[in-house]
């Protein structure tokens, strides 16, 4: 089912129109041709008005849409001869943790992604990508095997954030979130990680440490929700708006300030709007960077790895 955002709701009645008109009636019928072709005037008219000159909230808005495409989507597109792995040999499979091997034009990779789910019921069993700390060990897992294997490694992040829950702060989440982030500077093998929806805090992170970091244009990063932040520094959830703004957590910010490497095209509209361009777009920049990455000697690809993200932390402070 389609889901529109606010913003988005003009839209609505005119497409609603069009769908239906193309599933009941005959489209040959030359008052129907007519008026499928007057509602796809109406459309793109008002397409352009609508996402045109996104803001970063109608951005962070459309990074969370429920019809964008989920870490599996991009697999099934993109991957060959795929399967996956489970579980994380000490508690439990975390499905909000997907991750496994298959071949990526021809060549064995392995893959670690968020899960969201794209229903109610797909949701809560996903804890809507949130992950448990076995989710982040199962993710560990999956990479030492590539590592050994000497395969390469593509991570899909979208997620708010780690779970927060008690559980999982007693089966030590802070401490496997870490040990990601630490295991991931060791690993021999290229690594490229792909911000597909919200990449929120150290649960996106902990699956972020990469060669090359791509972001989808209308996708955020950010090192905590534009709701959270307003909450901390207003005590006001609903100035999210004003937070975003602040925030720098748009594909382009992130570019220009040197935390990504690269920011794949979107459809007109955003990636919930044409699935197959999104995969074809994501598979092209993935297919590019992994080349390249593919004739650096390993020790070299650890201490660029490492230098890349030390970089991060320097800044100019004003008088």
């Amino acid at each position: 089912m389609k889901h529109y955002l606010d913003f988005e709701m003009k839209l609505k009645p005119l497409e609603t129109r069009l769908e239906e008109i193309k599933k009941f009636y005959d489209t040959s019928d030359p008052h129907y041709a007519k008026e499928i072709k007057s509602l796809e005037k109406k459309i793109a008219k008002l397409e352009k008005e609508i996402y045109s000159d996104l803001s970063p909230w109608q951005k962070t808005q459309l990074s969370r849409h429920l019809n964008r495409p989920r870490t599996l989507d991009y697999v099934d597109a993109l991957f060959s001869d795929y399967f996956e792995l489970h579980g994380d040999r000490r508690f439990k499979d975390d499905p909000a943790i997907v991750g496994g091997f298959g071949k990526f034009n021809g060549k064995t990779v392995a893959f670690v992604g968020h899960q969201k789910g794209k229903d109610i019921k797909e949701m809560a069993q996903r804890n809507f990508g949130m992950a448990h700390p076995e989710g982040y060990r199962k993710a560990m897992r999956i990479m030492d095997l590539a590592s050994r294997w000497m395969k390469p490694i593509i991570t899909f992040i979208d997620t708010p954030g780690a779970y927060p829950g008690v559980g999982a702060e007693e089966r030590g989440q802070a401490e496997a979130i870490a040990a990601s982030i630490y295991f991931m500077f060791t690993l021999n093998v290229p690594i490229v990680s792909l911000v597909i929806g919200e990449g929120g805090s150290g649960g996106a992170l902990a699956i972020g440490v990469a060669d090359r970091i791509l972001m989808l244009e209308n996708s955020i990063y950010s090192v905590i929700s534009p709701e959270g932040c307003a909450a901390i520094l207003w005590r006001d959830g609903t100035r999210a708006k004003q937070a975003a703004e602040a925030l720098k957590l748009t594909a382009h910010d992130l570019y220009e300030l040197k935390v990504i490497d690269g920011i794949v095209k979107e459809p007109f509209g955003g990636a919930h709007r044409n699935w197959k361009e999104t995969f074809e777009n994501t598979g092209k920049a993935i297919k590019t960077h992994l080349e390249e990455l593919l004739t650096i000697p390993p020790h070299e690809l650890k201490e660029r790895r490492y230098e890349k993200f030390k970089k991060m932390g320097f800044f100019l402070e004003g008088k």
